[in-house]
Protein backbone atom coordinates (compact mmCIF):
# COMPACT_ATOMS: atom_id res chain seq x y z
CA UNK A 1 0.00 0.00 0.00
CA UNK A 2 1.41 3.57 -0.69
CA UNK A 3 1.87 6.21 1.49
CA UNK A 4 -0.06 8.70 -0.46
CA UNK A 5 -3.03 10.85 0.83
CA UNK A 6 -6.53 9.95 -1.32
CA UNK A 7 -7.58 13.43 -0.69
CA UNK A 8 -4.18 15.56 -1.43
CA UNK A 9 -2.22 13.76 -3.19
CA UNK A 10 0.67 14.08 -0.58
CA UNK A 11 3.26 11.76 -0.47
CA UNK A 12 6.72 10.64 0.87
CA UNK A 13 9.49 12.87 0.63
CA UNK A 14 13.39 12.43 0.48
CA UNK A 15 15.68 14.69 3.44
CA UNK A 16 18.70 13.80 4.95
CA UNK A 17 19.69 12.82 8.42
CA UNK A 18 22.70 15.31 9.74
CA UNK A 19 24.70 13.92 12.84
CA UNK A 20 26.70 16.66 14.86
CA UNK A 21 29.45 16.05 12.61
CA UNK A 22 27.67 16.96 9.85
CA UNK A 23 27.76 13.33 8.32
CA UNK A 24 24.28 13.06 5.93
CA UNK A 25 22.17 9.98 5.53
CA UNK A 26 19.40 9.53 2.89
CA UNK A 27 15.79 9.66 5.04
CA UNK A 28 12.39 9.79 4.24
CA UNK A 29 9.90 11.87 5.29
CA UNK A 30 6.63 9.84 5.25
CA UNK A 31 2.86 11.72 5.76
CA UNK A 32 0.89 11.39 8.66
CA UNK A 33 -1.84 8.94 7.26
CA UNK A 34 -5.14 8.10 9.05
CA UNK A 35 -7.44 5.59 8.21
CA UNK A 36 -10.60 7.39 8.58
CA UNK A 37 -14.65 7.01 7.47
CA UNK A 38 -16.22 9.90 5.77
CA UNK A 39 -19.75 10.62 5.24
CA UNK A 40 -21.04 12.07 1.80
CA UNK A 41 -24.31 14.37 2.64
CA UNK A 42 -25.20 14.14 -1.02
CA UNK A 43 -24.93 10.07 -1.14
CA UNK A 44 -25.96 9.70 1.86
CA UNK A 45 -23.66 6.78 2.85
CA UNK A 46 -20.04 6.60 4.59
CA UNK A 47 -16.57 6.30 2.56
CA UNK A 48 -13.08 4.49 4.27
CA UNK A 49 -10.18 6.48 3.03
CA UNK A 50 -6.57 6.64 4.22
CA UNK A 51 -6.11 10.59 4.42
CA UNK A 52 -3.59 12.44 5.59
CA UNK A 53 -4.24 14.92 9.09
CA UNK A 54 -3.70 17.94 6.88
CA UNK A 55 -6.20 16.33 4.51
CA UNK A 56 -9.05 15.47 7.31
CA UNK A 57 -8.51 19.71 8.59
CA UNK A 58 -9.05 20.78 4.96
CA UNK A 59 -11.60 18.32 4.67
CA UNK A 60 -13.31 19.91 7.72
CA UNK A 61 -12.27 23.55 6.60
CA UNK A 62 -14.31 22.89 3.65
CA UNK A 63 -17.80 21.64 5.23
CA UNK A 64 -17.33 18.45 4.66
CA UNK A 65 -16.51 15.86 2.30
CA UNK A 66 -19.02 16.66 -0.57
CA UNK A 67 -17.27 20.02 -0.77
CA UNK A 68 -13.97 19.55 -0.75
CA UNK A 69 -14.67 16.95 -3.18
CA UNK A 70 -16.27 19.31 -5.79
CA UNK A 71 -13.30 22.22 -5.20
CA UNK A 72 -10.65 20.02 -5.68
CA UNK A 73 -8.59 19.46 -8.56
CA UNK A 74 -8.73 15.96 -10.07
CA UNK A 75 -4.86 15.48 -10.18
CA UNK A 76 -4.38 15.52 -6.83
CA UNK A 77 -7.15 12.89 -6.20
CA UNK A 78 -6.79 9.00 -5.96
CA UNK A 79 -8.91 6.85 -8.56
CA UNK A 80 -11.38 5.76 -5.81
CA UNK A 81 -11.94 9.61 -4.88
CA UNK A 82 -12.21 10.73 -8.52
CA UNK A 83 -15.31 8.14 -8.74
CA UNK A 84 -16.95 9.33 -5.45
CA UNK A 85 -16.43 13.28 -6.74
CA UNK A 86 -18.22 11.71 -10.14
CA UNK A 87 -21.09 10.34 -8.45
CA UNK A 88 -21.62 13.32 -5.85
CA UNK A 89 -21.22 15.79 -9.14
CA UNK A 90 -24.14 13.07 -11.33
CA UNK A 91 -26.43 13.75 -7.95
CA UNK A 92 -26.20 17.17 -7.16
CA UNK A 93 -27.26 17.54 -11.15
CA UNK A 94 -30.51 15.45 -10.53
CA UNK A 95 -31.29 16.89 -7.49
CA UNK A 96 -31.08 20.25 -8.88
CA UNK A 97 -32.97 19.27 -12.36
Amino acid sequence: MSRICELTGKGRQVGHNVSHANNKTKRTFLPNLQNVTLISDTLEKSVRLRVSTHGLRSVEHNGGLDNWLVKTNDEKLSLRARRLKRDIVKKRAAIAA
